[in-house]
């Protein structure tokens, strides 16, 4: 007796195997656009992240560099000849907690490093019993510049490939000048003089040799 089958049954088709391979290949080829993009993804966020940090480091240099031009007492010098450097005589903005401080921004020629120097009444090229605290700020320096005049400062600062930062400050008075006049001494009193007295003619003294009168 022959069975039969169930008419739902009978209605259903199998996948064949062409239909499976294409199946796979699709996926497949869904899978690497996939983690093509998760890469896209992540290397994006990355060089976010480096970019991020990067513009931290900047703007930490920057707000570094702005506290100490404007706790400084204006006495600023500029030299552009050897190596670039600016230093700020006397300012009130320390890192390691100096009451006042002698702050040096140097642009070193081996590899263009920018650092900052920090200690009290050292010179540069510094001097072997100097001791000063040497922080390295940026790398590939391209420019560093700063304009006093009267009671404003300019700064200029770009890294190779980076844009330009520049930004000013105001109410940095440069200090007074000590005057150089010379002092005229003291005039010397007038020697007092003795007054003046009527000479006295002394007695005529007696001769010797004269006989005195007989009476």
């Amino acid at each position: 007796m022959a069975r039969v089958m169930p008419k739902h049954i009978r209605s259903h088709k199998a996948f064949t195997l062409l239909e499976v391979l294409i199946s796979i290949t699709l996926m497949g080829i869904v899978i690497v656009a996939l983690f093509s993009t998760v890469d896209m993804l992540q290397d994006s966020n990355q060089q976010l992240s480096e970019h991020l940090k990067k513009s931290k480091t900047i703007s930490k240099a920057v707000k570094v560099l702005y506290a100490d031009l404007m706790d400084s007492d204006g006495n600023i010098t500029i030299q552009k000849e050897e190596m670039s450097r600016v230093c700020i005589e006397k300012t009130r903005h320390s890192l390691y907690a100096l009451s006042e401080a002698k702050v040096c921004w140097v642009v070193l020629k081996e590899g263009n490093i920018l650092v900052r120097i920090e200690g009290n009444g050292y010179h540069l090229p510094l001097l072997e019993d100097e001791k000063v605290e040497i922080n390295p700020v940026m790398s590939e320096m391209k420019l560093f510049d700063l304009y006093h005049e009267k009671d404003k400062v300019l700064v200029l600062l770009q890294q190779k490939g980076k844009e330009p930062i520049s930004f000013m400050l105001q109410g940095i008075t440069k200090p007074a000048a000590k005057s150089s006049s010379s002092k005229t001494p003291p005039a010397t009193p007038p020697a007092i003089q003795p007054p003046a007295t009527s000479p006295t003619t002394p007695p005529p003294a007696p001769n010797p040799l004269q006989v005195p009168p007989q009476g």
